[in-house]
């Protein structure tokens, strides 16, 4: 062992019995050693998102770039309808300079009629004369577009990609910014936009310097403001170092109301829509990203992930996501990528509960809902909401409440109880629950899959409804004796015998029992239940002691006393099977 990793071993807490790893890890540097982060003050841990910033999808660009299978006109056209559906207002919609299919795409938005009068295309360029004139040819005839120019800025990409000093970086931004500003002349409808490529690896000063720059050679105002978009295009550090950073361009930037601070997180280490979060509570206004995430390598940041945790958060996403599945299936289609089943509130299984745990407060908090909502006059849809594991309520997204709770080996009494109520009318009684639990856990331990809820049903009409097996009842009356006494009278057979009889008792049911002893077992009833189903029904439970064995049945007649009977005779055979 080294003595560095003997120190390291040293170091660790007695609990703690991790060895250390046999990996590389010393050819990579930590954050601190690659960029300059500004110290001084922090004002954003102590913020709040009290409105949504201005949303901009780059699905049709830099997530189109993404794709083994570059989107069409037509998959395009779809997908760019789908984003003024849900009301975003500015959409970079491509890179005109980059495809024939771009072009054309950007092309088809003019002559189509395609974009609104409150929509504002965005297009994309690299700092390049020729190709910033491809890109203004692409625009003619839009009334309104942001032109978006973008360099790499940071040291790795300007010695090993660009190979080109900063000052020359600068020469090369300053060239193509002059170039934009004479092809978009005195049109009023054409602001700019700016991207320092590696914002997050390029020195401050530097990223300040360009963009101060640009605000002054663009003449941006209040009335026509710059963007400054700053992008995380490939993630170094916890979100926090890239919250200080943006903090620190939203202190030191020019003519700060005539700029729009944006900001472009990518996805390297998992923490995209963390870096966005605490990049608008830093001071950002504008964040790009695609829907669902799609984008290079891990990603682009997920717009619906952040609109929803606003919505989560009580406040107004400034968006229509009312119809997840729909968004979804189009973003799948255009996309020809799959959304994960556990993306969140859009994955096929987020709103889901298969641990009985889970499922116990899921119901339960379902049914206090309810009852709030009732009590206070509000109908469900409308009333604050406060169930345990659902942080929005699916049905707000377009979900239907039957995908919440799925049966498998891992679940509990309270999943099963609601399947069987809410898609049977079954309300099983609190002390049958753990019953039908342990039959149905079983049943999915044996099959080793989900259980639906028809298959659930089944299982509990074959388990608990026997009413012709061992005993069969064939006909039956009951009538009280006047002293608080009832006398059944019966017809039953008992195997392979037939025979009538009668018994007493202080109910109905007890009575029943005092008859069951003629055929020889001895029947205690312990506990019955009963509730109304479809309307003119009664569907009834019964637990019974029948010659030693403990046994639940059920039984269902238009009539409630005739059902408790069925129950009591259900759970006799149960016991004799």
């Amino acid at each position: 062992m080294t003595t560095s990793a003997a120190t390291a071993t040293d170091r660790r807490p007695p609990w703690n019995p991790q060895r250390p790893s046999p990996m590389p890890y010393h050819r990579y540097r930590s954050f601190d050693r690659r960029v300059q982060v500004p110290g001084g003050g922090r004002d954003w841990p102590a913020a709040r998102i009290r409105h949504a910033p201005l949303w901009v999808p780059v699905d049709l660009r830099d997530g189109n770039q993404a794709l083994a299978e570059p989107m069409d006109t037509p998959r395009k056209r779809r997908f760019f309808d789908l984003l003024v559906s849900c009301g975003f207002k500015e959409i970079e919609v491509g890179y005109p300079s980059a495809s024939r299919t771009d072009f054309d795409f950007v092309r088809h938005l003019v002559t189509s009629g395609a974009v609104p009068d409150d929509v504002t295309p965005v297009v994309f360029t690299p700092a390049r004369t020729d190709l910033i004139d491809r890109t203004f040819d692409a625009i003619e005839g839009l009334p309104r577009a942001v032109v978006h120019l973008y360099i790499a800025t940071s040291p790795v990409w300007r010695d090993v990609v660009l190979g080109r000093s900063r000052q020359e970086v600068r020469r090369t931004v300053r060239e193509a910014a002059g170039h934009m500003a004479r092809r978009a002349g005195d049109s009023s409808g054409v602001r700019f936009q700016f991207s320092p490529e590696t914002f997050n690896l390029t020195e401050p000063d530097f990223v300040l310097e360009l963009c101060d720059m640009l605000t002054e050679l663009w003449d941006a105002g209040p009335d026509r403001p710059v963007t400054h978009n700053l992008p995380a295009t490939v993630e170094i550090a916890t979100p926090n170092v890239y919250a200080d950073q943006i903090e620190y361009m939203h202190r030191h930037l020019a003519r700060r109301n005539s700029v729009i601070l944006s900001v472009h997180p990518h996805n390297d280490r998992g923490t995209g829509v963390a870096c966005a979060e605490l990049a608008v509570l830093a001071g950002a206004q504008r964040v790009e990203g695609c829907l669902f995430g799609n984008g290079e390598r891990t990603g682009n940041v997920d717009l619906v992930t952040l609109a929803l945790n606003l919505y989560a958060q009580g406040v107004d996403p400034m968006l229509d996501l009312g119809d997840i599945d729909a968004v979804k299936e189009t973003v799948e289609h255009c996309n020809r990528l799959p959304v994960h089943p556990r993306h969140p509130y859009a994955g096929d299984l987020v709103h889901t509960a298969f641990s009985g745990t889970h499922q116990d407060a899921i119901s339960k908090g379902l049914a206090h809902h309810a009852r709030r909502a009732a009590e206070t006059g509000l109908t469900e849809a409308e009333a604050p909401w406060s169930v345990p594991y659902l942080p929005i309520d699916p049905a707000d997204v377009g979900r239907s409440y039957e995908a919440v709770i799925r049966v498998n080996s891992q679940s509990g009494k309270g999943g099963v109880a609601y399947l069987l109520r809410t898609h049977h009318g079954v309300d099983l009684p609190e002390r049958m629950r753990p019953d039908f639990s342990r039959v149905v856990q079983e049943a999915t331990d044996d099959s080793g899959r989900e259980m639906t809820p028809k298959e659930l049903y089944d299982l509990f009409l074959a388990t608990y409804v026997a009413e012709d097996g061992e005993v069969a009842l064939r006909a039956w009356s009951v009538q009280p004796d006047g002293t608080g006494t009832h006398r059944f009278v019966c017809t039953l057979r008992s195997g392979d015998r037939t025979g009538d009889h009668e018994g007493t008792g202080t109910g109905p049911l007890t009575a029943f029992a005092d008859a069951l002893a003629g055929t020889g077992h001895r029947v205690e009833i312990r506990h019955v239940a009963e509730h109304p189903v479809d309307g003119d029904e009664t569907l009834a439970y019964a637990e019974c002691r029948v010659d030693g064995t403990t046994r639940w049945g059920a039984g269902r007649d238009v009539s409630a006393l005739a059902a408790s009977v069925r129950a009591v005779l259900s759970a006799v055979n149960g016991a004799l099977r």
